[in-house]
């Protein structure tokens, strides 16, 4: 962060840490997935775990009784205040907002709660909560926090944020996934998807698309997109068939996990173009979330753990 000579700690410093960045460095995936559950933007979860770091640094370790508790404390904290921040920046979103992808390692997906938490899916639900009641049903349902644990971070009394995940919980079981679907059944049906992909037919690809399926494409007016969510088999199969067949000659694909889930990275030259995220449900794609926007996709070369 400019204007100042501290800077958060990496893992591939050669020598000894003290006290304080040692335990820093040992909660560093864990600060970054409440982050970015908060905020759906890597860029900005790095840049909150700075802000995090720095006042961590000058914190007497010997006052504070739980240190993992005390930096999610701070980073919840922080990340509150941006994303209020980042509310305003999407209200002049150009086109469709989804969260930025994250290419991810299979221990992810093997941890399905953690997985479902941070889907594409899920992602878009926790946006329609109010700042603080995501951060309090982040902290309480993916994390496991105590009550008064989530009081002290988002300065409510623990009656209040019982009052708060009460609603969330309402908010969010009306709108999330409809339930887990197993990682055989996902492969199943990225196979299918790729092949209709690669050959262009046309019925093979409605076999797969669920009928009230759904497609979200994010450009972020820099690369064309679809402006408004795209609905239904037959309009989306059309859609994908004549997308796919002008650049099919000169497009590489490669299944991969996105965020805990099953999608397609489509690269241009060699470069990531697009990555194609879906949402699965009873064997058949009932989401498909487009992110082609350059600037959310620097983290598709390389995984980036997340951790509970």
């Amino acid at each position: 962060m400019a204007g100042t000579s501290k800077t958060a700690p990496d893992r591939s410093q050669g020598e000894r840490p003290d006290p304080a960045t040692a335990m820093f460095v040992a909660h560093r995936n864990l600060l970054f997935t409440v982050a970015y559950e908060m905020l759906g933007s890597a860029a900005d979860a790095e840049d909150v775990l700075q802000e995090t770091w720095l006042r961590w640094a000058g914190v007497d370790l010997e006052l504070v009784r739980d240190q993992r508790a005390y930096l999610v404390r701070i980073t919840t904290r922080q990340a509150l205040s941006r994303l209020r921040t980042l509310g305003r920046r999407k209200e002049s979103y150009v086109g469709s907002w989804l969260p930025e992808p994250l290419l991810t390692a299979p221990d992810v997906a093997e941890d399905v709660e953690l997985a479902d938490s941070v889907s594409m899916a899920m992602m878009l639900v926790l946006e329609t909560l109010a700042p603080t009641e995501r951060a309090v049903f982040v902290l309480r349902e993916v994390f496991d926090l105590s009550y008064d644990e989530i009081a002290e971070a988002v300065d409510k009394t623990p009656a209040a944020v019982r009052q708060i995940i009460h609603r969330a919980r309402a908010h969010v079981s009306a709108r999330r996934p409809r339930g887990v679907v197993s990682q055989t059944e996902t492969r199943d049906a990225l196979a299918a998807f790729q092949r209709a992909i690669e050959t262009g037919e046309m019925q093979d690809l409605l076999d797969i698309l669920a009928p009230d399926v759904v497609l979200l494409g994010d450009g972020g007016g820099i690369k064309q997109a679809v402006a408004r969510p795209i609905v239904g088999s037959d309009k989306v199969a059309r859609l994908l068939a004549v997308g796919f067949e002008r650049v099919r000659a000169e497009m590489s694909v490669e299944p991969v996990q996105v965020n805990g889930s099953p999608a397609l990275i489509y690269r241009l030259a060699g470069e990531v173009d697009t990555v194609l995220a879906l949402r699965i449900d009873d064997g058949l794609i009932t989401g498909l979330y487009a992110v082609r926007n350059p600037e959310k996709l620097s983290h598709m070369e390389s995984e980036t753990a997340l951790r509970r």
